[in-house]
């Protein structure tokens, strides 16, 4: 699986999937405390530099999960494609990723959370098709909660090895959007799996830009710095363009081997039939990793369908 810095999957799809044509609405980073019941969702460390230290309660989302925040709305059938191009000493990939916001859920951690369907290709040929699992407190900050993301080479699959879930193996949920995201506060930890050498940090690095792309120009524009503070600074730095209402419209690289250059390019609503289809692909992809990745993925509920 290529470094999830460099990735557009999960969240950054990872990832990260929403329509210009949703509801705004503001949110605040929600972090308290863990209770003592639940060591899953003990703090962690300040992986990220000072003040970046984050836990959670389990009680502060809801028990049926809804993302509206202002940046990262995460609706079911939500479909949305990005488009763009790998740069590396090797030469120039194209590189296409489609996300689809399913109509599943998944308790992970002790918080239900809704899966997203990441299907990422290489010069045309799939290279990983991903289910990863987001929730959001009831102040508006989204959480990654996990990723199970199935690698595939000349068309078969051959395994899942960067599968992380938060409660096991130390892995750690972390913000995938701060609730009111804002300039100079602490960079935050993004998510934290430590058995996979996975840490992804954020840092709110400009705001109120004006950015064109292939779907139109957005104004009040974020954007994201991405980093991992465990890898040297020749590997660079990641950067997300977010617009409001419509979410990840952008991805730039600043430094780094390899550089990745995406733009979105499609964004629509499935119908009930389109998205009968999806959650049906989906569920086939969710009972797979139990066989997959026996020692993570397994020891997680299975998804369902959400009757909401």
């Amino acid at each position: 699986m290529t470094p999830r810095s460099k990735r557009l999957t999960a969240y950054g799809s990872a990832l990260l999937l929403v329509v210009a044509s949703l509801t705004v609405a503001t949110a605040a980073t929600a972090v308290a405390a863990a209770p003592a019941a639940a060591p899953a969702a003990a703090t962690s460390k300040e992986l990220c530099g000072p003040g970046s230290a984050l836990s959670f309660h389990r009680s502060a989302f809801p028990s049926k999960p809804e993302i509206d925040n202002k940046w990262l709305t995460l609706k079911p059938g939500m479909h949305r494609t990005t488009t763009g191009k790998v740069v590396s000493p090797d030469g120039t990939t194209a590189r296409t990723v489609v996300s689809i916001v399913t109509g599943l859920t998944k308790v992970i951690d002790g918080v239900k959370t809704i899966a997203i369907w990441d299907r990422d290709y290489s010069d045309g040929e799939l290279v990983e098709s991903e289910l990863a699992f987001f929730a959001q407190t009831r102040k508006g900050t989204v959480w990654l909660f996990g990723e199970y993301p199935e690698e595939y080479e000349n068309g078969k699959l051959v395994g899942a090895p960067s599968t992380f879930i938060s409660g096991i193996d130390k892995a750690r949920a972390g913000i995938a959007m701060q609730a009111r995201p804002h300039r100079n506060t602490p960079a935050y930890v993004q998510a934290y799996a430590p058995t996979v050498d996975f840490l992804d940090c954020g840092d709110v690095k400009y705001k109120h830009l004006c950015v064109c792309v292939p779907t139109g120009c957005y104004d009040d524009v974020m954007v994201i710095d991405e980093f991992n503070p465990l890898e040297p600074p020749s590997a660079g730095h990641q950067r997300k363009y977010y617009a409001p209402g419509t979410g990840l419209i952008k991805v730039t690289a600043v430094g780094g081997e390899d550089q990745e250059f995406m733009d979105l390019v499609k964004i629509k609503k499935l119908n009930k039939t389109e998205l009968a289809s999806v959650n049906k692909q989906a569920l086939a992809l969710d009972r797979r990793g139990y066989s997959v990745s026996k020692d993570v993925y397994a020891k997680t509920p299975r998804a369902v369908v959400s009757t909401r």
